[in-house]
């Protein structure tokens, strides 16, 4: 497998999630293992889409452009493809022909064969790929977990906020980087989070 070189340009994230990627942002030619969270996928493409780049979204007919757009996401660079069929694998391929960024929610297995020239077609066009869910080759895996919400107070209020670990576990460093965030604040974007009062945190579970 040809290597991806350590200096290759990295296209923006928001601050809270940059000090957790290597080299600061997403890896240009490198596809990405994400949790199946439209919060984390949506705040990966924000700061990237502000800065001008295109950004696809593949096979995920419930993505809330709303609630990406509340995260930061420029809809006027956003294109949504969410029924693509069998033929997911094909036309996300195309589409990182023309779109820097690509998520995509994989409607099947994808061969080796058919995930390394995916790869190869990623590093000649510079692109950067989001798969939800495993992926072989990948530059990191970036997970959600441990999720608090705020707002509740004892048996009552309303959900305000909720605060994650994001861990990012990549093969060119070999201990995983965590960080707690708000995915979302209050105001619905992201930050790094706050100390926030034990009264008025709550596990998730406890919300349903």
């Amino acid at each position: 497998m040809q290597g991806r070189k350590l200096d290759a340009p990295v296209l923006p994230v928001l601050p809270a999630l940059a000090s957790l990627l290597p080299g600061g942002g997403l890896r240009t030619g490198s596809a990405y293992s994400i949790s199946p969270s439209a919060s984390l996928l949506s705040a990966l493409l924000a700061a990237a889409s502000q800065a001008g780049s295109w950004c696809g979204v593949v096979g995920m007919p419930q993505f809330g452009a709303e609630a990406a757009e509340r995260l930061g996401v420029d809809l006027s660079r956003l294109v949504l493809i969410p029924e693509p069929g069998a033929r997911w694998l094909a036309v996300t391929a195309t589409i990182a022909e023309v779109l820097p960024v690509v998520a995509v929610r994989p409607g099947g297995r994808a061969s080796d064969g058919d995930v390394s020239r995916l790869a190869a077609r990623l590093r000649d066009r510079g692109a950067v790929l989001l798969v939800q869910g495993p992926w072989a080759q990948a530059e990191a895996t970036i997970g959600v977990g441990d999720p608090e919400w705020t707002g509740l107070g004892d048996g009552h209020g309303y959900l305000a906020g909720r605060e994650l670990t994001v861990t990012v576990t990549s093969r060119r460093t070999p201990v995983p980087r965590r960080g707690r965030v708000l995915l979302p604040a209050v105001d619905g974007a992201l930050e790094s989070a706050r100390p926030v009062s034990a009264a008025s945190r709550v596990p998730l579970e406890a919300v349903g």
